[in-house]
């Protein structure tokens, strides 16, 4: 089976193999280090694109097929661009209980996208957790690593607002 490119496959054919000739070489092409090479194909692109799933299947000598169900069989694994910033709401407990579902929907407000979507422009994807694991400052939200608690649909504008003007 052969993997489809996707519309969002906008990188030449160099930028894939030069990017993953350098992620190759700290492997020895062992079937068994397919995870970590596709985790480490994903943080360099930011996404698992079709060609470098096809050159994974050729470093490992696996079928096509194989490296396209691992990587949508794990929910970590992104088969289209994600943005720059990642923002994730924790849906939880403790957090539910506290008002995550407003946070969540004021951020899909002020950002114009779903949970699982990505801004037109790729600056912003939105994505929700089972549990960010800081459960004393529920609700809580991160964008990329860095975590925010007690939060509130207001403090959602304010946290996008400062962080917009410092990029």
């Amino acid at each position: 089976m052969e993997v489809v490119p996707l519309a969002t496959d906008n990188l030449t054919k160099a930028d894939v193999q030069d990017k993953l000739k350098e992620i190759f070489s700290r492997h020895t092409g062992d079937r068994q280090e397919l995870i970590p090479i596709l985790q480490e194909t994903q943080e360099a692109f930011r996404y698992l694109p079709a060609a470098a799933m096809r050159e994974i299947s050729r470093f490992l000598h696996i079928p096509e097929s194989t490296v396209y169900g691992v990587s949508t069989f794990y929910a970590q694994f992104k088969l289209t661009p994600l943005g720059k910033k990642v923002v994730r709401v924790c849906r939880g407990t403790a957090c539910h209980v506290r008002g995550a579902g407003k946070v969540l929907t004021e951020m899909e407000k002020l950002l114009g996208i779903k949970a699982g979507e990505t801004t037109d422009d790729l600056e912003y994807s939105l994505e929700t957790v089972a549990c960010i694991g800081a459960c004393a400052l529920a609700p809580t939200m991160t964008i990329d690593n860095e975590t925010f608690g007690k939060m509130t649909p207001k403090k959602v504008a304010e946290v996008l607002g400062d962080r917009n003007k410092a990029q």
